[in-house]
């Protein structure tokens, strides 16, 4: 869904189908893996998330709510 570097944000993820509203907070869980690095500005994001999201060479920036 996002080019490798790509900054991700609410209206990016809701953009591309991943969450339904781009108003809402968003916390991105860990499920799944990962295989590029991304730039994720969010609500919240569980440790598991985090780890993978640093693991693959992103970085993760927690909104103020």
């Amino acid at each position: 869904h996002f080019a490798p570097g790509a900054d991700v944000d609410v209206a990016s993820l809701a953009e591309a189908g991943l969450v339904r509203s781009a108003t809402e907070p968003v916390k991105v869980l860990g499920s799944g893996d990962l295989g590029v690095a991304l730039k994720l500005r969010v609500a919240a994001v569980s440790d598991s998330a985090r780890k993978k999201i640093e693991a693959a060479g992103g970085s993760v920036e927690i909104l103020a709510s």
